[in-house]
């Protein structure tokens, strides 16, 4: 992929494809007005959240609207909030509580939640009666500029990351903005990680945004997430409509996640979150393209010093595992990926900023990216 083969422009207000509509709304997160829940609608909705957006200050007249999880036709489940929650048994709950509920298929799934939420409420959607539609509320910056956008769903199984799950796509999404300034320090640096990806995959101007101004990301600063959030919509939301099933040029967002997905697994699902993992992986990616000659010094060691400035990991093997046999175990691991379609190991590999290459890559190879230069 050249450096000038990609475009993106910046949306306003909202965002329309083909796939999906993207609501660009701001002060502070307002449901009641949005949802209007309990009111004659033409379709019933079915509500879905975590324990930790449902406590949020600005959530608590929402949620207080149901009791016994129903106001009027609307209902409303909330489920244990992050990854050890991504299971089949909460994409079932799911599916039980609109069964008991009387749902048809013409009725909708909101999920208002991270990525967490957001992939687990389609999924239950995709195959609830066949097809019920589906909207988001995204909370995190992660599910904001990536898990939200583009219609993947799915859960975890058997420790392996979406290991089961279907291309299905919201209808609409309603971004708040100010949902970012409540988040943990760790969700909101994971989701950093993923709009870093799109910098280096897609961008060259949000790259030098990363480069040149993590004091005003570090400090949440609104105008500057603002730009992060619709520059990786807009990138998202274009490459998504082009390849929606993965078949081409979609793969390369998978930049990061064949060994950060790895990571997550030897560590254990939940053990570290989704975009620490994926900014690992992103340097790991980047040292394999540097051992094949892809890449410069100059543009590893950029990479590199970009993520020290978010604390991100960039030593060879990530601290916090211990035990024997690292790099077979992550080896074992990623050719478990679902992305691989023969017997080596799918990577997609930076060769510059806007410059990437999806390659099968063989065992020695991965492994001599895993130790340090």
């Amino acid at each position: 992929m050249s450096n000038n083969s990609f475009s993106i422009s910046y949306p306003k207000t909202y965002l329309s494809t083909d796939i999906s509509k993207i609501n660009f709304l701001t002060g502070t997160p307002d449901l009641i007005s949005t949802f209007k829940p309990g009111e004659e609608t033409k379709e019933r909705r079915f509500f879905v959240t975590d324990a930790t957006v449902a406590s949020l200050p600005f959530m608590v007249p929402f949620i207080s609207k149901f009791e016994d999880s129903k106001c009027g036709n609307d209902c409303l489940i909330i489920l244990g909030s992050g990854e050890p929650y991504k299971t089949i048994d909460s994409v079932l709950r799911i599916v039980t509580g609109a069964i008991e509920a009387d749902f048809t298929r013409n009725d909708l799934f909101i999920g208002i939640g991270g990525g967490v939420i957001c992939d687990i409420t389609a999924f239950a959607a995709s195959i609830f009666k066949r097809g019920a539609k589906v909207e988001f509320v995204p909370t995190t910056l992660l599910a904001m500029v990536d898990a939200s956008i583009g219609g993947k769903t799915g859960c975890d199984f058997a420790n392996y990351k979406n290991m089961i799950g279907a291309f299905y796509p919201a209808r609409q999404l309603y971004y708040w903005p100010e949902f970012l300034q409540s988040l943990p320090e760790n969700q909101y640096n994971s989701g950093l990680a993923e709009a870093f990806k799109t910098a280096v995959l897609f961008d060259q101007e949000l790259f030098d945004i990363f480069e040149n101004s993590s004091e005003k990301i570090l400090s949440r600063d609104s105008q500057t997430l603002d730009i992060i959030i619709r520059k990786c919509v807009a990138a998202k939301a274009k490459i998504v409509e082009e390849d929606f099933t993965e078949k081409g040029i979609r793969t390369y967002l998978n930049l990061g996640h064949t060994y950060g997905h790895a990571f997550e697994t030897i560590a254990g699902l939940g053990a570290v979150t989704h975009g620490q993992a994926v900014a690992w992986g992103i340097g790991r990616a980047v040292t394999l393209s540097h051992n094949k000659g892809y890449c410069l010094e100059n543009f590893r060691d950029r990479i590199f010093e970009v993520m020290k400035l978010y604390n991100w990991e960039t030593s060879a093997i990530p601290s916090v595992l211990k035990g024997t046999a690292i790099g077979e175990r992550f080896l074992t691991a990623m050719h478990k990926d679902k992305k691989n379609l023969t017997s080596k190991v799918k990577i997609i590999i930076p060769k510059a900023i806007c410059d990437i290459v999806p390659e099968e890559i063989d065992d020695s190879e991965i492994l001599l990216s895993l130790k340090d230069n």
